[in-house]
């Protein structure tokens, strides 16, 4: 399939800046055998059976943007240092791939070189003075590779490194909020979902963001059960598909989890005649990760690159509860997939049309596997 065949238009004013208040008063287009009903996200025990088994991505957002300068020695005549080279860097955090290490995209990428080291401030106006050192952290770039992606060995290791970061870095809004206003204080609270419980993502599971305690506990109410996985969202979530072909596209690797408690409770609600319904295309990419040929989820420890376009076979996932997303997307790929391309083409077109709100503090959207 084409990249193109993903494509629609879609106005600037259906980008949501803020999320609804309260979560759970955001609409939800309920997209079931070829009709669309407009509801609201607190209606959604409506649309589940007791024995269904609600599954959530438990991550929690870490303020991986960080801003600082690369600092480079320039060796004058003869390689005697003459003075340093500084210039100004951002980096948003990508993937963890040890205590020390992470990988992160950075801007701008051209002008970073293998050895160079970057100096990471909390105030930006400061970054050039003696008071960066109250609140800096430091880096050296290991690597670069032909994705984009950056390696950063820190100075700092462990927890230690946890608590610089959320120091000197701010929240990760996605691209299409950030260019129309700053991330303020809200975000802090905004951007996190009621689930959060274990650092890593540099993106919230969005879906998530609608849930408060009353919906669970009517959810509960209802009969339905909820479980918990982990997937730790990297950057490349808001990276546009580049390549016209599918087939040649590669999706960046994301580190998630599935316990085996979790995985024999899903089992044994499929074993009952019960639905498994996942909050966000998080939870959905990691379960059927999971899952054998034989449709048994499994335990899960480890990274996923799972692509997911029309033609796949989902082996776990009944319905899924998600926002609306990017054109050309490999998240509107995904649930092309899940409830039929042309299915989606017109539940998106009746969304712009009745003024649903995009994106991740937009609206919401259940979605029944076609």
């Amino acid at each position: 399939m084409k990249t193109a065949d993903f494509d629609f238009d879609l106005p600037e004013d259906r980008i949501a800046l803020r999320p609804a208040d309260p979560r759970d008063s955001a609409r939800l287009l309920v997209v079931r055998d070829g009709a669309l009903e407009d509801r609201v996200i607190r209606d959604l025990p409506d649309f589940l059976q007791p024995g269904d088994a609600l599954v959530f991505n438990d991550t929690r957002v870490i303020p991986a943007r960080l801003s600082g300068v690369r600092q480079r020695p320039n060796p004058g005549i003869g390689g005697a240092e003459v003075e340093t080279l500084t210039v100004e860097v951002e980096a948003t955090l990508h993937h963890r791939d040890a205590p020390d290490v992470w990988s992160a995209f950075m801007k701008p990428g051209k002008r970073i070189k293998v050895g160079d080291r970057i100096r990471f401030c909390a105030a930006p106006e400061s970054r050039n003075d003696s008071a960066c050192d109250l609140g800096r952290l430091d880096a050296t770039v290991e690597a670069k590779g032909e994705d984009g992606l950056v390696t950063l060995r820190f100075d700092l290791a462990g927890p230690v490194l946890d608590d610089a970061i959320r120091d000197v870095g701010v929240m990760p809004l996605p691209p299409y909020i950030a260019a129309k206003r700053p991330e303020d204080d809200r975000d802090r609270s905004d951007y996190q979902t009621v689930f959060a419980e274990h650092d890593g993502s540099v993106a919230a599971p969005t879906a998530g963001l609608h849930f408060t305690p009353a919906l669970l506990a009517a959810l509960e109410a209802r009969g339905v059960s909820t479980h918990a996985v982990t997937l730790h969202v990297g950057a490349g979530t808001f990276l546009p598909v580049k390549a016209e072909d599918l087939a040649e596209h590669r999706m960046h690797s994301e580190w998630g989890e599935v316990s085996a408690e979790t995985a024999a409770a899903l089992n044994a609600v499929h074993a009952r005649g019960g639905r498994i319904v996942c909050v966000g295309t998080t939870s959905l990419r990691l379960l059927e990760s999971a899952t054998s040929a034989d449709d048994v989820v499994g335990a899960f420890h480890g990274d996923t690159a799972i692509f997911i376009t029309p033609g796949y076979r989902f082996r776990a996932v009944d319905v899924l509860m998600t926002n609306f997303h990017l054109p050309k997307s490999t998240l509107f790929m995904l649930v092309s997939a899940f409830a039929g391309l042309e299915q989606m083409k017109a539940a998106y077109a009746h969304a712009i049309d009745s003024g649903y709100r995009f994106y991740s503090y937009g609206d919401g959207s259940l979605l029944f596997r076609a």
